[in-house]
Formats: structure tokens, sequence, C-alpha cells
């Protein structure tokens, strides 16, 4: 008996709240292990969508692309006169990271990267990537400004008239100080300064000038 009443003794005092305490921590216990299911339920879930939306990105990106690279070459071959060009990703195995790399052959040269072009030769060669995705993918409006700055006449020439092909479809706004690109567009719109600080616009129908012209000759 004295062994025993040492052992309680050594217990100590009885905790009368230990039962309340224990309660209480078994209900926050439930209700973190409640948050913690529903936490990784929805990491499930998020995990889902994730692998469902790459891999529809990369469906995606997949049918654009080869869409895309099919229309630039024979752009290419029609506003340089010749010539090949091709688009190349950076890592095929990979389309979510994957670059892509433009290359070029003008008539006369060899095919190589876009950066190894002249001047010209690189800005006629992104506009054809340009005409190439608004092929793919038509758009109604597009601002362009002043992207055939650096071609010379001919290529200037041969750009103006393949963007009226698109005019059909596609409003453009071409901020130009290129004569040939003028020639094709519908309405010239330019801003002069009559007076010093005051500045004018001034619009240009082309055809009822064209008709103008006639009518008066």
């Amino acid at each position: 008996m004295k062994l025993i009443k040492l052992s309680i003794d050594e217990l100590g005092a009885v905790n009368l709240g230990a039962i309340e305490e224990y309660e209480r921590v078994s209900e926050r216990y439930r209700f973190l292990k409640e948050q913690e299911t529903d936490l990784l339920e929805a990491k499930d879930t998020l995990d889902q969508v994730i692998t469902e939306m790459d891999g529809e990105m990369v469906r995606r990106f997949d049918e654009t692309f080869n869409a895309i690279r099919n229309e630039f070459e024979p752009v290419f071959r029609e506003l340089f006169g010749g010539g090949r060009a091709d688009l190349r990703l950076t890592d095929p195995k990979d389309l979510l990271t994957t670059g892509v790399e433009i290359f070029a052959q003008p008539p006369g040269k060899k095919l190589q990267n876009l950066g190894l072009l002249s001047g010209g030769e690189r800005a006629l060669t992104a506009i054809a990537l340009l005409f190439a995705i608004l092929r793919v993918r038509p758009v109604p409006f597009c601002i362009l400004d002043e992207v055939e700055a650096a071609l010379d006449e001919a290529n200037v020439y041969r750009f103006s008239k393949y963007l009226k092909q698109f005019s059909a479809e596609t409003q453009f706004i071409v901020i130009t100080h290129r004569k040939g690109t003028m020639e094709e567009a519908d309405v010239l719109y330019g801003v002069t300064m009559q007076e010093s600080g005051v500045s004018k616009l001034v619009s240009v129908k082309l055809e009822e000038s064209t008709d103008l012209a006639f009518q008066t000759s």
C-alpha cells in the first residue's frame, strides 16, 4: 500500500480541467485535419487542372506553330521573289518552354539564322512571318509602324501589294514615309504645320482624288 501511495503522490495533484482541455485540443485537431484534407483535395484538383491546361496549351501551340510554319515559306518566297524560309523549335521535346528560331534564305544566299541577315532582309522576313500569322489567324485590325522603313523601293512595292491583299479582312493603319506604301492606301492622313506651333490634320481619299483627276483632265 505504501508503494501505491508513493506512486500516487509522485503523480502530483490531479488536473480537474484535463478532460475539458483534451476535448478542446481534440476538437482543434479534428478541425485542422479537415482543413488538411480539404487543402490536399484542392491541390489534387489544381494539379489535374494544370495538367489538362498544359496538355491543351501543347496541343494548340503545336497546331498553330505547324500551320504558321506551312504558310511562312510561301509568303517569304512571294515577298522575296524566291528563296526559302523555315521556323524551328529550340526544344521540340518541351513545347511549353521552347523558343522559336527563324531561318531564311533570300535568293542567291545560303540558309541562315535571322540574326545574320542584313537589316532590310530581317525586316522583310519579319513582315513575311507577320503575314503568315495573319493567314492562319486573321484579325480585324492591325497597326504597322514603319515596318518597311529598311526596305529598298522594289521590296516596298512587293510589301504594299501584298498588304493590299489582306485589306478585305483586316483594316490596317500604317505609319509610313514610303511613297510605294502610300500609293496602295485607301485613305491618307497627314499632319502639317502651316503656322508655328499649330498642327493640322489633312486627309485624302485616293479613290476620290483619282476620280477627280480624271474628270479635270
